[in-house]
């Protein structure tokens, strides 16, 4: 993996490159994605970032824009609700060709899903092997070599997990805005306060800042608010704990494509309100994350 020469305006404050981190991973020089507005979304490991992510795209895509999907899981499962399958992965077809990418061609790496919505699945190295932010970096050179993200309009990063090392905060280096999803619980909101801290350290040598929270699988947000409250969060989208969304990843499909329903169009309108605030544009947010004793000692009923 080839690495940027750090420039003294990439020192973090205290003299660290790339935030507070010992090795961070640096974006090549190049590197950068273009016109498109950019999203990274993160969120505690089974929270519901690849729902949140395929719902959002294709709401996106409802408003006209063209989308580009890109999942960042070695699981490679972020995509399959829109393309119906697993695809193969960029590390998949990199090797098939001995890691010559000048042999690979669009259609072998990009697929299209649900109402048009391009879809990539980055993969990742073996487990305990590799660099997941090498990953992303190769495919971002992939798709700015074939010209794929000259014409898009939205790029939105599905990141695996709560993991917040060099590697996996790597699409913090290209993105506009970070978004954590989270749950009204102890360990969503737990993982949610070490992200925010990640972003700010991004924040210091990239472009990216925080946009907000989106509550998932949640009927009540009474400790999303607390917390909100404390760092000076905000919740651009609440999205509750229905059966239907259980059911459309069962079916492979988004929520856009389920059959109609009150409990289905409202949250289909919820997606639709979310992708119409971030293409308008939210105010970037500078929170001070919390220290872990601290969240332990704000979050639960008095």
């Amino acid at each position: 993996m080839s690495t940027a020469t750090i420039s003294p305006s990439q020192i973090g404050r205290g003299g660290r490159p790339d935030g507070e981190g010992s090795v961070q991973v640096q974006m090549e020089t190049g590197a950068k994605i273009g016109n498109a507005k950019v999203f990274a979304i993160y969120g505690k490991g089974g929270i519901g970032k690849s729902t949140t992510s395929s719902n959002l795209s294709v709401a996106f895509s409802k408003l006209g824009k063209r989308v580009l999907q890109i999942g960042c899981d070695p699981k490679h499962d972020s995509t399959f609700t829109l393309t119906k399958r697993m695809v193969p992965t960029v590390i998949d077809v990199l090797e098939t060709v001995n890691f010559h990418p000048e042999e690979l061609r669009v259609e072998d790496f990009v697929f299209e899903g649900t109402n048009g919505v391009m879809c990539v699945e980055a993969g990742g190295p073996p487990a305990g092997t590799g660099c997941g932010g090498y990953v992303v970096g190769q495919t971002v050179k992939l798709l700015k070599e074939h010209h794929l993200l000259e014409e898009t309009d939205v790029v939105i990063f599905d990141v695996l997990g709560d993991v917040v090392c060099g590697g996996f905060a790597a699409p913090l280096q290209h993105a506009d805005r970070a978004l954590i999803v989270t749950a009204n619980d102890f360990d969503s909101i737990f993982a949610a306060n070490r992200i925010v801290q990640a972003i700010g350290a991004k924040a210091k040598n990239y472009n990216v800042r925080l946009g907000g929270i989106i509550a998932n699988r949640s009927d009540a947000t009474d400790q999303i608010d607390k917390f909100n409250d404390r760092i000076g969060m905000r919740s651009l989208a609440r999205i509750p704990a229905l059966d239907v969304i259980r059911k459309s990843r069962l079916k492979k499909a988004t929520l856009f494509e389920m059959d109609d329903s009150p409990e289905v169009r409202a949250v289909q309108a919820e997606y639709l309100q979310l992708a119409q605030r971030l293409w308008d544009g939210v105010d970037p947010l500078y929170c001070e994350p919390l220290k872990d004793r601290d969240i332990f000692d704000l979050l639960g009923f008095d």
